[in-house]
């Protein structure tokens, strides 16, 4: 069974007396395990699939399943649920707190399942273990480089056990080798079987996705499988450089 599939998937905005149709009759199916890279240019319509994958919005019509779950047709707050606990959110920005440390950052999503502080504590460190940041935990964001605060992010995103990660941009801010040591945490996660999706405007990292959908004007115009680079092997071709952190 498909972890996400769409169906005939709309969705209009209303500007003023004009209308906007951001997605037009948008069909996929996203298979358990899948690495897939989301493509387009400006306007394409790719962000606006994103949002409706990640229960963020609603599509005007058609049918968006989640894990067996039509979520289409759901109130907000019963998507606010199954955003928290099927959906791990990583974003360009980091969007961490700045006066909370990298162990309570992750913490954030569990506060909202009413999990005990004891699990909460235990279920966040072995996520900033399992992404090589257990001596961090600590730390706040600005004592952290911009590819240990992503880190951080991707720690959070894991810390519910999510069934998909949704990428935005992840890289956008980080230096090439940064961004090759981003996307190798990100492979090793999905060949241990978590599902991403990826949303990038750059050719180069989406090469490292094993499938990539392209949109232009709200429609998917092509999904098709690719060969995908492997980072760790990418990394040892690239320059070592001292990543900007205080310890």
């Amino acid at each position: 069974m498909a972890i996400v599939a769409t169906e005939n998937l709309t969705k209009d905005y209303r500007l003023g007396p004009h209308t906007v149709h951001a997605l037009r009759g948008v069909s996929v199916a996203i298979e358990p395990g899948d690495f897939v890279a989301v493509m387009g240019p400006s306007g394409s319509g790719k962000s606006t699939f994103m949002n409706v994958l990640g229960c963020l919005d609603r599509p005007t019509s058609g049918r968006y399943w989640l894990d067996g779950e039509d979520v289409a047709r759901l109130s907000r707050d019963q998507l606010a649920t199954v955003r928290n606990g099927k959906i791990g959110f990583v974003f360009q920005m980091f969007n961490l707190l700045a006066r909370t440390t990298a162990l309570e950052n992750v913490e954030l999503p569990l506060l909202y399942g009413g999990i005990a502080a004891r699990d909460r504590r235990q279920r966040a460190r072995a996520r900033l273990e399992a992404v090589g940041l257990a001596e961090r935990e600590h730390h706040h964001p600005s004592q952290l480089s911009g590819g240990q605060q992503q880190r951080v992010a991707i720690a959070r995103a894991l810390v519910n056990d999510p069934t998909m990660i949704l990428a935005d941009e992840p890289t956008g801010n980080l230096d090439t080798r940064t961004s090759v040591e981003i996307l190798a945490l990100l492979q090793r996660l999905n060949r241990q079987g978590l599902t991403i999706v990826l949303v990038t405007h750059e050719p180069d990292i989406a090469a490292y996705a094993r499938r990539r959908l392209v949109f232009r004007d709200g429609r998917l115009r092509t999904d098709e499988r690719i060969e995908a680079i492997d980072a760790s092997e990418a990394l040892r071709t690239l320059p070592a450089e001292e990543e900007e952190a205080i310890v």
